[in-house]
């Protein structure tokens, strides 16, 4: 997006103040930057980085949970609550001591029991992989304690309930030699491990190769079921920047899977998380990375973006039909992990943190928007 070339796009963003042109054989471009009525601050302090936030929305369609890492990454964890869908935001929350030594991105998820208590688990990785967990929808937390002796990065990119049973659930995450066992060194070679519970999330199996390369390094996994439940597609960044993000398949609930297939330019990026409408379509959020030569024609290159699309498209590997850039990132790619949320009324409440002023640390921002309101404003960039 820093290119010549995008210079053509960005003046007639400015122009229209809705949508981009775009390449050919790219889905409709919608800009949402400068309608700052859809954006809510989350978090921010001068001078110091806030990054990489997970959120978890509680079955009363309204509190939000968030936490994040005071650093890139690595730091202690920040966690606040919203009571009113997004809206607004609390002060940060008391947490247990220990979340100041955390290493990695947090991660939340709901998860329930096989005798149906409720609970919501944080994920903190490298080695070892902790977990932290509440009973009480995030009230009171534990520390973070060890899983085992391993450890990952991004731990976890999702926790996926099964249809194995009652409490049944899968995580990936992925490693490059350094973190799954103690005292590893960098490989060329990523692996994508799978990893099983039964009870409910407390405990969980020793990790599983699913796929291993040099020459392709698939990544930070977000899962997406199929709307007849049948189906898991996990969407994978690809880490050597040559190639299109990756997809996998699984017809088994995650005990086997396809081998991984690229995935369109449109779709193709890192951290992908994605959501349903209540129409039935998707939308996944994601940091807009392209490999090659395909970063001086790509509309919204280092930006948070997100894409609209089917089921059908992620199988057939179609391109979809929007990609909709949330916020302008002003440095680099340091922007845009999760989370996507939806509320009862197909609100999407999406949140993630970048450099949105020029020269300023990173911040946490959310941004809400329904799909027909991306119909309505793609109608005005076509007419």
């Amino acid at each position: 997006m820093r290119t010549a070339t995008l210079s053509v796009f960005i003046a007639l963003q400015l122009t229209l103040g809705l949508a981009m042109a775009q390449p050919a054989d790219y889905p409709t471009t919608i800009d949402l930057n400068d309608q700052t009525d859809r954006q809510v601050i989350v978090d921010r302090e001068p001078g110091q980085y806030l990054g990489h936030p997970t959120t978890c929305l509680l079955e009363d369609g309204k509190t939000i949970l968030c936490v994040y890492p005071k650093g890139h990454g690595r730091g202690g964890i920040v966690y606040k609550r919203s009571l009113d869908g997004g809206k607004t935001w609390s002060d940060r929350l008391p947490t247990p001591k220990n979340w100041e030594t955390s290493q990695e991105v947090p991660t939340l998820h709901r998860v329930i029991g096989p005798d149906g208590t409720k609970r919501i688990i944080m994920w903190s990785g490298l080695n070892p992989a902790r977990l932290a967990v509440t009973e009480d929808d995030g009230k009171e937390w534990s520390e973070l304690k060890p899983v085992g002796d391993w450890g990952g990065i991004v731990v976890m990119g999702f926790v996926e309930p099964l249809q194995t049973g009652a409490g049944h659930y899968m995580a990936m995450f992925h490693d490059d030699g350094r973190y799954f066992e103690k005292g590893g060194k960098r490989e060329a070679t990523f692996k994508l491990f799978k990893t099983f519970s039964k009870d409910g999330g407390l405990t969980w199996s020793a990790p599983e190769v699913v796929f291993q390369s040099a020459e392709v390094n698939l990544c930070e996994p977000g899962c997406i079921r199929s709307p007849d439940g049948k189906r898991l597609a996990v969407l994978l960044r690809e880490n050597t920047r040559t190639q299109n993000s990756h997809i996998i398949f699984s017809d088994d609930e995650g005990q086997t899977w396809t081998e991984p297939r690229p995935v369109p330019l449109a779709l193709t990026g890192d951290r992908h998380t994605g959501k349903y409408g209540p129409d039935g379509r998707l939308f996944i959020s994601f940091r807009c990375i392209s490999p090659g030569s395909a970063k001086e024609s790509r509309p919204f290159e280092g930006d948070w973006v997100g894409w609209v699309g089917t089921w059908d498209d992620l199988e057939k590997g179609g391109d979809g039909q929007y990609v909709v850039r949330l916020k302008d990132n002003t440095k680099g790619y340091d922007t845009a992990y999760p989370g996507v949320e939806v509320l009862p009324d197909g609100t999407f409440v999406t949140t993630t943190y970048g450099h949105w002023q020029i020269g300023e640390q990173p911040y946490i921002l959310s941004v809400r928007f329904q799909l027909d309101e991306l119909d309505q404003l793609a109608k005005k960039v076509e007419n």
